[in-house]
């Protein structure tokens, strides 16, 4: 595997999923996404990339799915024909979809009742739906750990340290649960070790 320096859920997603990887670490304050090195592989200079042999994957999603079905046998994605799968996809989904650009509309103050139909989602709504799922928990589908609870748990343990995203019970417990999962300790440390690297430390 092959992965570009990015936020860390896409090198956590490879450790939970026992993948052999190798890292390519851009620094993204000397603009390296948008030389012609990179933007060969990925023209938009948008990271993180995936080179799984020949095959090139990007954005977040796909990465995801495409990871976690090409890695089954690890056990965290529901497979088709088990009742979860949906339930999975619809989650994974529901964070680059609508939980993430309902949260850019309350972080720049733009009001539903302004926007097209079919824009408007509310952060209450939105907020709401993910607090009252993960109520359920210990995880986002209930008892079973899966490769949505590593894009869920990075990037709240990311929003809520950054202010975006209110510390609320469920959200609290759910990331205090993920980030004393093994995989986490040991991004943190391969991070810091390429921050110290670049010289950004």
């Amino acid at each position: 595997m092959h992965r570009k320096r990015d936020r860390p859920e896409r090198l956590a997603l490879l450790e939970e999923l026992n993948a052999p990887y190798k890292l390519h670490a851009l620094n993204m304050k000397t603009g390296e996404q948008r030389q012609s090195a990179y933007l060969s592989l990925n023209p938009m200079g948008k990271v993180p990339a995936i080179l799984h042999g020949d095959t090139l994957i990007t954005e977040q999603v796909a990465i995801g799915i495409y990871l976690c079905g090409s890695l089954s046998e690890a056990g965290i994605t529901p497979a088709i024909g088990d009742a979860l799968r949906g339930p999975y996809l619809r989650w994974y989904v529901f964070y680059a979809a609508c939980f993430e650009p309902a949260l850019v509309d309350k972080a720049m103050k733009r009001e539903p009742d302004r926007l097209p139909w079919f824009l408007t989602v509310t952060w209450a709504t939105t907020l709401n739906a993910l607090t009252t799922q993960l109520s359920k928990g210990p995880w986002i589908l209930g008892d079973r750990f899966t490769a949505a609870d590593v894009l869920w748990g990075t990037a709240l343990t990311w929003m809520v340290g950054f202010g975006l995203v209110d510390a609320i019970a469920p959200i609290r417990h759910y990331i205090d649960l993920w980030n004393a999962r093994p995989s986490v300790s040991k991004v943190a440390k391969i991070d810091a070790d390429l921050l110290k690297a670049q010289g950004n430390a």
